[in-house]
This record gives C-alpha cells, structure tokens and sequence, in this order.
C-alpha cells in the first residue's frame, strides 16, 4: 500500500512555481507565494484529513467552509510561528520532530476516518438523508446524532490538525523560500504572504467538497456509498502516512 503517487503532481507543480520565483523581482515572487499559498492546501494529506472531518460533520457546506477556515488558521499560525524565526536564524526544524509530527497525522487521520465509518454504521448519514427536507428535523438529527459537544469541538479539532500539518510542513517550506529568494527579509515576506492562503484555499475546498457532494442527485450516493469509502480510504492512507503499513 503506497499512495506516494499521489503527492507527485502537486510536488512537480511546486517545483515549476519556484523555478519561476529564483531571481524574479520581489513583486512577482509575492505573486507566487501567493499562488504557491493557495496550492499548499491541496496536499493530499491535508484534503483526507479536512474531508473526513467534513464527512463526519455531516456535509454542510457553510460549516464546511468553517472548518477549512479552522484548519487553514491553525496551519498559518504554525507557519508564521514557526517559520519566521527559522527563516531569521537561518535555521532547520529537527528532522526528528517534522517525523513525529507527520507519525502524528497518520494517526489523526486513521482516527478521523475510523469515527466517519463508526457514525455511518451507526445509522447517523442514512437518517440525516430521511429527514433532509425538514431543515429543523435534520438540524435536530444531527446534534443528537454528533453530540451537542461535537460541534464546539469541531472547529477547535480543525485548528490542532491544521497546525500539526503547518508543524510537519514548515520546514520544507522555509528551505524553499530561502533558497528561491535572496534575503531573509523577502524569504520572511513570501512566508507572511503564503501562510494565509492556505485559509482561503482550503475554505473554499471543503465548502466545495460539500456542496458537490451534497447535491440532490449525489447525496444519497454520499450517504450511501461515498461516506464509507472516504472511510476506508482514509483508513488505508493514515496506516501508510504513520508508516504502520
């Protein structure tokens, strides 16, 4: 089981988009920070770990957004936090614990999935459909099927994996911005100017995973047979990225 292949295309698009940074002037560069910003948050991993959280959420695209804006907030944060004094020191993140953190998602991943296939088993999906043309019914369906508490954790659950993700991923980001840019300040401006797209990027990816998949002629596929694949899938790709397969 290797889901490698699935970081190769987004890897070959980072590189071309950074090949056009070296020696460009400092407003062109921001350009593609900015850009590259908005790329980051379509990782693989990044997508499985937003889309289970969306699944088990119950797909509604205007808290979808929210949680993509959650999870984009803590994985700026990180990045700015962290990024910022290694790009001034000149420094490198342990190479230990950029490990331990990406250990560390495999596992909240695999989680994430797991609690998606326990709340299908569970009857919450099949039920939320039956009751989908009473928009009070299902409002009420589902915070008796998630919990009253479940949605007060969601969005503090989407800033801790958004920041765990920003922890795994700002040491390469660092390194590759001080090696296509020239100076620390301008590899410092790149950073602030990537950082935050990864919050409207990732918004707008979750909000669209929902709405799609929540339209009247898919969503009982959804519910019926989508949601537990995203599960399995996500079950697969959390043993493979915690290396337990």
């Amino acid at each position: 089981m290797d889901f490698e292949f699935l970081f190769g295309p987004v890897e070959h698009l980072d590189e071309w988009l950074t090949g056009l940074i070296d020696g460009a002037p400092l407003v062109v560069a921001l350009g593609i920070a900015f850009v590259l910003g908005l790329r980051h948050a379509s990782d693989p991993d990044h997508l499985v770990a937003v889309t289970s959280l969306v699944a088990a959420d119950g797909g509604d695209t205007r808290r979808a957004a929210g949680l993509g804006a959650w999870w984009g907030l803590g994985h700026a944060g990180t990045l700015l936090a962290i990024g910022i004094p290694l790009i001034l020191f000149k420094a490198e993140l342990p190479a230990g614990l950029e490990s331990a953190a990406e250990k560390a998602i495999g596992l909240v991943i695999l989680l994430l999935a797991l609690r998606v296939i326990f709340k299908w088993v569970r009857g919450d999906f099949r039920a939320s459909a039956h009751e989908h043309t009473d928009g009070h019914a299902r409002r009420r369906h589902l915070r008796r099927g998630s919990g009253d508490h479940a949605h007060v954790r969601s969005p503090a659950q989407a800033v801790g994996i958004g920041a765990l993700h920003g922890l795994a991923g700002t040491g390469a980001v660092v390194l590759l911005l001080i090696a296509a840019l020239p100076t620390q300040l301008e590899a410092t401006l790149a950073l602030a100017v990537f950082a935050p797209m990864s919050i409207v990027s990732m918004a707008a990816c979750t909000a669209a995973f929902a709405w799609v998949l929540t339209r009247p002629v898919v969503e009982p596929v959804y519910r019926t047979v989508l949601i537990p694949g995203l599960g399995v899938f996500g079950v697969m790709f959390g043993l493979w990225y915690a290396g337990l397969a």
